[in-house]
């Protein structure tokens, strides 16, 4: 490891240039030496050396020494970009805004979360009616650096309890605190090692919440497989709480949560992220057993609400794209559930209040919400402000007064408000950004992919931007786990679109804009689809001369950082920037990780079969890249706290890539310290991370200004 800290000494050198082309590739970097090692593992009889696999152990000296040695030569490299400064300058100017979020209400006090502009965290407000709000949560105050974040929160029914979970340094591992709501005194000891729960309250006298053991060796990345189902009594021992599901049955994940009436306990268990059995539990009487709703894995079922002795449930057996059902709750078999709400064409989100259902189906990726009554009877099609996302549409019985969200890629998120009973719905806040919507234009256009499946994608940039080649352009992807992208605003595409770049989303296989049967069209053996698809919209922007190879990057998060992974190594020639973050990169392996065995249903493992492991193994980025192949510039980036998809994937990833690469092309990893997989990551450090992330593409794009336009060096 002496090299690594040598090299680091030597860090980066600039080196004069006489040419134009030339200028694109001004930085000259010595990457830390990555020693590599002898481990190989049989498959099927194929042996494959794993070269980096000693990177795995993220508690070993040598690990820390590496990340280290990598940041500084990374760090250095974005030091040097010009325009760095003023990107972040403009970043933290737009951001600094006041966002509130939508309100309320638990016993006697309206909540609502708000950001004054560059807090790190958003703080929790209440108010009475016609009451000044006060501070009720300020996560800012949890640490010094603002990486401790508020996670989930839950009131009991009458308001008078709070539980909330916290995660430090951005871990999936949670603590839980319960407060008595009102006094704001801590009420116990804090909960913990708590891990994918949520909070459900048992009256006043508890909460049901989920967690498995704590792992041997790294808690960060050892195994976590077995989900257990916990019932904690207020003011008792936390060893003294008992498992409710889980002990004896194995399943991944477990979650429990309780009908709004406080009748029964609803529980979920799964073995993967796709599919669940269900169960439910009369909690008036202590004794009674826990009962099946659904059994197996095949397909995925809520309970949305329960009325007069039915429960009404949210599924796709036998309808792919979601239908409402009630069930009996004296003879719950499938068999005799009645539809309530049928199956469309289109894909459903429900939600409910104030004894309405209201369905927010996916149109094209598109909102478009409708009311109707317990029994199924439409009231209204909801008018929406326009064409994008709308969100929220929930609350209790008794609110006759709700809130929905709407925004897409050029229009900020606003609040509206609701009236249930009137279909009354009006402005209730709206963001004072300093951007100008009118100024940008964002359309969807359909594009064909390699096997002929005709594929949306929108596609957003400044009015009057000439389609000349030139502009610079991210492509940004995900592609599994049945999770859609829908149009939405964000701070830091807004600064990419007006410094003259294009942002395009394309909503490819694997995703769930068009319900299970568009998910399992880019799982296990037909994952190509997805990349072929990420790949085709390249090819149409370029074709249609939004941008072309020399102006393109491609970015994606987890499972959309396998994405750009998988597609930088299968066409390097088509992008010249790739951003791959948080990816899962070693597609052999990301099963014994923490909870990736779960992700199996997506990706299939290496165990499977010979043929599932050799189509994994052929895909799988780690493993594809090749020797005298020049790929794009790339900056890897991750978080030292990820324990979902834990950074030794992009650890390996990058070793490979620096090891193998041909050409001046960069090859980086940003390991973001005291950071996870990417929720309540500070304001702060999101800053720094895209004006690093901006800053890395345009420079390679070949850009040396940023003035409020970005200017090409001629």
């Amino acid at each position: 490891m002496k090299n690594i800290l040598l090299l680091t000494l030597i860090g980066i050198f600039l080196i004069s240039c006489k040419n134009s082309e030339s200028e694109k590739n001004e930085i000259k970097l010595n990457y830390p030496t990555t020693k590599q090692v002898d481990t190989v593992t049989d498959y099927f009889g194929t042996k494959v050396k794993d070269a980096y696999r000693w990177l795995e152990d993220d508690m070993s000296t040598e690990t820390a020494e590496w990340v280290k040695a990598q940041n500084t030569v990374t760090f250095n490299y974005l030091a040097t970009i010009p325009f760095r400064e003023d990107l972040k300058n403009r970043l933290e100017k737009l951001w600094n805004y006041e966002k509130i979020g939508s309100p309320f209400k638990e016993g006697e006090y309206t909540y609502f979360y708000k950001n004054n502009g560059l807090q790190n965290q958003y703080v929790l407000y209440r108010h009475k009616e016609n009451e000044e709000p006060e501070v009720f949560l300020d996560p800012n105050t949890f640490s010094e650096d603002g990486t401790t974040s508020l996670g989930e929160i839950s009131f009991s029914k009458d308001g008078s309890i709070v539980a909330y979970a916290i995660s430090e340094g951005g871990s999936d591992w949670r603590k839980i605190i319960v407060m008595d709501a009102i006094s704001k005194e801590i009420k116990e000891d804090t909960l913990i090692d708590v891990k994918f729960s949520g909070m459900a309250w048992k009256g006043n006298e508890g909460i049901f919440y989920s967690s498995y053991e704590k792992p041997k060796g790294s808690e960060l990345s050892a195994k976590t497989d077995q989900h257990r189902l916990f019932y904690h009594k207020l003011e008792t021992k936390q060893t003294d709480d008992k498992i409710i599901f889980g002990e004896n049955e194995k399943r991944r994940y477990v979650g429990g949560s309780v009908t709004e009436d406080e009748k029964y306990l609803i529980i979920s268990a799964s073995i993967s992220t796709n599919g669940n059995e269900l169960y439910f539990k009369d909690l008036s009487n202590p004794n009674s057993p826990i009962k099946p709703i659904i059994l197996g894995f095949d397909y995925d079922t809520s309970v949305l609400d329960h009325k007069d002795g039915k429960l009404l449930l949210v599924t796709n057996l036998d309808a792919p794209n979601k239908r409402i059902v009630s069930a009996n709750v004296a003879n719950v078999d499938s068999k005799n559930w009645v539809d309530v709400i049928p199956e469309t064409n289109n894909v459903l989100s429900p939600s409910k209040a104030n004894g309405f259902i209201f369905t927010n189906y996916m149109v094209d990726a598109v909102s478009q919400v409708k009311q109707y009554d317990y029994n199924g009877t439409l009231i209204r099609d909801i008018e929406l402000p326009g064409v994008g996302s709308a969100g929220g549409f929930s609350g209790k019985k008794d609110d006759e007064v709700i809130y929905y969200s709407f925004s897409n890629y050029i229009t900020p998120g606003s609040i509206y408000s609701f009236k249930t009973v009137s279909g009354e719905s009006e402005l209730y806040k709206k963001p004072a950004i300093d951007f100008e919507s009118n100024d940008f234009e964002s359309h969807q256009v359909f594009y064909t992919s390699k096997d002929g499946t005709k594929i949306p994608m929108i596609i957003s940039y400044k009015k009057g931007t000439v389609l000349n080649g030139k502009n610079p352009t991210i492509l940004y992807g995900y592609g599994g786990f049945n999770i859609s992208l829908t149009p939405s605003f964000s701070i830091t595409n807004a600064v990419w679109m007006e410094q003259g770049g294009i942002y395009a989303v394309p909503n490819i296989r694997g995703g769930g804009e068009y319900g299970k049967a568009w998910h399992d069209a880019g799982i296990k053996m037909k994952k190509q689809n997805v990349f072929d698809d990420f790949i085709a919209a390249a090819e149409y922007l370029i074709e249609n001369k939004y941008t072309s190879s020399d102006y393109l990057a491609i970015r994606g998060g987890s499972n959309g950082g396998l994405l750009v992974g998988a597609t930088m190594t299968q066409r390097p020639d088509l992008m010249k920037v790739a951003l791959p973050a948080v990816g899962v990169m070693d597609m052999l392996r990301y099963h014994t990780f923490t909870a990736g065995a779960g992700w199996a249903y997506d990706y299939g493992t290496s165990e499977d079969s010979k043929e599932m492991f050799e189509y994994l193994k052929g895909y799988s980025p780690v493993h594809t890249i090749k020797e005298g192949v020049e790929y794009p510039a790339t900056l890897v980036t991750t978080g030292d706290h990820d324990d979902r998809v834990v950074p030794a994937h992009s650890f390996k990833f990058a070793a490979e890539l620096q090891s193998k690469q041909t050409g001046n092309n960069p090859a980086l990893i940003r390991i973001e310290t005291n950071a996870g997989h990417g929720a309540g990551t500070p304001v702060s450090k999101t800053i720094e991370q895209y004006a690093d992330i901006f800053g890395f593409t345009l420079y390679n794009m070949g850009y040396k200004e940023l003035p409020n336009k970005v200017k090409i060096k001629e």
